[in-house]
């Protein structure tokens, strides 16, 4: 592993824009980072930085060779931290991504329990549709709902989201009660900008599946903005029960097409996903147990409906 200190040396000449940099970084002289960028060229046999006398610039080769270190070094770091790490208490910090209204209304509520029962972990929530990249974005745990967890992650199954056709009863006495898929043509539509946009595929009891054009002059990128809207009567929305089952319960939203499922892009599947590295780090391990035992085997608002909510 003696190439170790070459490949960091050369990560902090590209950071710093020079080999002086990159030594004051690093506590050594300039000469000492010279000697490392010239062994690590002559072992890789190409030449990493055109050189001038104002600036270094990466070459095409170094420009690679950059991307290829900077996750290699993030792995060693990786794996000295999870295996200092096992059969430790769970501290320092852990990073969660999670989508906007998921993140918001079921996974933060969970998070003062979790530091309550160990008080040297730290947790980040950082909440985007977006997906993120666990390496790049230093992301210990994702909540993803995706058809297909990415394969070179881990990915544990958390939950199953499901989502209705609903609307508000003020909207459906002034429009009426859509009965067939295309009877949607005819009404307005509330819309997600991620996704699926303005043509809705649904699916009936016998899995056939209906791509319908909605009509929609509203767009949202946040799912609670659209559950507003849709009290207010502006319009049909598919929204995930766990978003709206307490309006269902009270009937401020009725379910519409009850004979069909809303068939999104991105599925209906909760994956929590994290490196292979943290497999066995014990603040991961804790966060994915408290999320099981949240979720499994009932999600808690299909408990608080008693069953009720329709499918």
């Amino acid at each position: 592993m003696n190439w170790l200190p070459a490949w960091e040396g050369f990560i902090r000449v590209v950071e710093g824009g020079s080999m002086a940099a990159a030594a004051r970084a690093l506590g050594c002289t300039r000469a000492q980072v010279s000697k490392q960028i010239a062994e690590l060229e002559r072992r890789l046999d190409v030449r990493l930085f055109e050189r001038s006398t104002r600036r270094l610039a990466l070459t095409p080769a170094g420009a690679v060779f950059h991307q290829h270190a900077l996750r290699a070094l993030e792995a060693v770091e990786s794996t000295e931290t999870a295996v200092r790490n096992l059969g430790d208490a769970p501290r320092g910090t852990l990073r969660v991504s999670a989508t906007v209204s998921f993140g918001r209304h079921w996974v933060a509520p969970l998070l003062p329990e979790i530091t309550a029962v160990h008080p040297e972990l730290e947790i980040e929530l950082i909440l985007t549709d977006h997906i993120v990249d666990l390496v790049g974005d230093n992301i210990d745990l994702a909540l993803r709902m995706t058809r297909l967890p990415p394969e070179d992650a881990v990915a544990r199954r958390i939950v199953s989201l499901r989502r209705v056709i609903c609307a508000a009863p003020a909207y459906l006495a002034r429009h009426g009660v859509p009965r067939t898929p295309q009877d949607l043509l005819q009404h307005q539509c509330l819309s997600y900008v991620l996704g699926d946009g303005k043509t809705w595929t649904l699916v009936d009891e016998r899995g056939t599946k209906t791509l319908v054009p909605v009509r929609s002059r509203i767009h949202f990128n946040n799912a609670d903005c659209m559950l507003d809207a849709a009290l207010a009567g502006h319009g049909i929305a598919i929204l995930s029960t766990y978003l709206c089952h307490r309006e269902l319960a009270a009937g401020s939203l009725l379910t519409v097409l009850d004979g069909h499922e809303p068939d999104i892009v991105y599925g209906r599947e909760l994956y929590a996903c994290y490196t292979p590295s943290r497999v066995r780090v014990p603040k991961v391990r804790v966060f994915l147990d408290a999320l099981m035992r949240r979720f499994q085997p009932l999600p808690p608002w299909e408990r608080a409906s008693g069953g009720a909510l329709p499918r």
